[in-house]
């Protein structure tokens, strides 16, 4: 605590085989995209040729791989938190991942997958123990269900149909539907 006031002192430089050693920590740690790594390396590279170099050794040796990544990256987002395919795209060019993979990615892990089934699940995961008839009755707690549904990656469409199966103030939200792009809504809540 008493050294927080000193500046952080700059990370070490590493040289190409030092790099090569970081780079696999990093990988071990946490799955990261060419480009978040290339951006991870260019902070502790002493040679900036060094980077390009340890990225062919780890493409050669099967460690990094985008396509791979991507892949399992929406199948998780999809199975483990039941998120919408616009989100986990979102996500993934977040993570640095070219937008053409990213959605050969998504599209291929949400093949066959229902999603007004998606919805409804989802909104039972966030909404468990409340009877949504009731709450959603009340307008503004029908637009913040359509909201967080549009931001878990939902189509607003898709979204809005669901959401008339409990509430008949769900016609109106078509016209919250222009106000908010999907890429522009924020996290409703902490959960999400």
């Amino acid at each position: 605590m008493a050294d927080s006031w000193r500046a952080r002192k700059p990370p070490r430089m590493l040289d190409a085989t030092a790099l090569f050693d970081y780079a696999l920590k990093s990988l071990a740690a946490r799955g990261l995209s060419i480009s978040e790594l290339r951006l991870k390396l260019q902070r502790r590279a002493a040679e900036p040729g060094d980077i390009d170099q340890v990225i062919v050794k780890l493409k050669e040796y099967g460690y990094l791989n985008d396509a791979q990544l991507a892949e399992n990256f929406a199948a998780a987002r999809r199975d483990n938190e039941g998120f919408g395919k616009s989100r986990v795209i979102r996500d993934l060019r977040r993570r640095r991942v070219a937008p053409a993979v990213a959605e050969n990615a998504v599209a291929k892990a949400y093949e066959g997958v229902d999603e007004t089934a998606a919805i409804e699940q989802y909104l039972g995961r966030k909404y468990r123990n409340k009877n949504l008839k009731e709450l959603l009755s009340e307008d503004k707690n029908l637009a913040s269900a359509y909201r967080r549904l549009v931001y878990a990656g939902f189509s607003s469409g898709a979204s809005i149909r669901v959401l008339k199966r409990y509430a008949a103030g769900a016609d109106e939200l078509e016209t919250l539907e222009e106000e908010i792009p999907p890429d522009a809504a924020g996290p409703v809540n902490s959960d999400d």
